[in-house]
């Protein structure tokens, strides 16, 4: 019988706001080299898909502590979805490919708390948030060249579809990632259920060749499978385990 793991206590809490969520299908055989032990590539309806991500972070602490400078923050990751069988439960997770944060700290705390391939680079962003209409850009400095993700949705959110891909994107629980000598780390990622504003209008600026490396262009240069807004929620990111 398997030994019941005791519940990890929170390492971080914040917000998360104005999630832009851009999905791309892809090869799962692109994905399977970073797959983490005792884990499997999760798919919905057959297919498997990688999420451009885009987000605040908002009233950031961390053991209860806020930092300074280092409370509000944009964040940019690269991820995909998969699971891991716990007893008789799978838990469904995401691995990050690369996550871009503005300050030099953040990412080396990450990197070395969860072996996650962050990096820093100048970031900004502007919300601009009105009756009719809801405009949110996110921008990142790589190369002495501004890049950018922009979206135009509808001013009123609304909860997601059940059993939509929407849904499927939005609601993975779990974090997964490679420790350094190989085995694998799992933190519990906790919020309610968000709901999401219906994009009309998505404009990607991206060098994804440099960004994140060639075998990723083909399906980042495609149109996208879904593209919605989620308006998040206070989250909390328990400590990592070795499974």
């Amino acid at each position: 019988m398997e030994k019941k793991r005791t519940p990890q206590p929170k390492f971080l809490t914040a917000e998360w706001r104005k999630l832009i969520m851009v999905n791309y299908e892809i090869d799962p055989q692109v994905l399977e080299p970073l797959v983490p032990p005792q884990t499997e590539i999760d798919y919905w309806n057959g297919k498997t898909y990688v999420s451009l991500v885009a987000f605040m972070f908002l009233n950031t602490k961390v053991r209860g502590l806020k930092f300074p400078f280092h409370v509000n923050f944009e964040e940019v990751n690269l991820r995909f979805y998969v699971r891991h069988k716990h007893q008789n439960e799978w838990r469904r997770g995401v691995v990050f490919i690369k996550e871009i944060v503005p300050k030099t700290m953040i990412a080396s705390i990450a990197n070395w708390r969860f072996n996650e391939n962050y990096v820093s680079m100048p970031m900004r962003h502007n919300i601009h948030h009105t009756a009719e209409l809801l405009q949110v850009k996110y921008e990142w400095k790589m190369a002495k060249s501004w890049q950018s993700i922009e979206v135009e949705a509808n001013p009123t959110s609304v909860p997601l579809v059940a059993g939509s891909q929407e849904e499927f994107i939005a609601e993975h629980y779990w974090g997964y990632g490679v420790t350094h000598k190989g085995g694998t780390l799992e933190y519990e990622v906790g919020h309610p259920k968000w709901e999401a504003y219906q994009v009309n209008d998505l404009n990607v600026q991206c060098d994804f060749t440099q960004l994140y490396g060639s075998q990723y262009v083909p399906y980042l240069s495609t149109t996208p499978a879904s593209v919605f807004l989620a308006e998040g929620s206070d989250i909390f990111v328990c400590k990592a385990s070795k499974l």
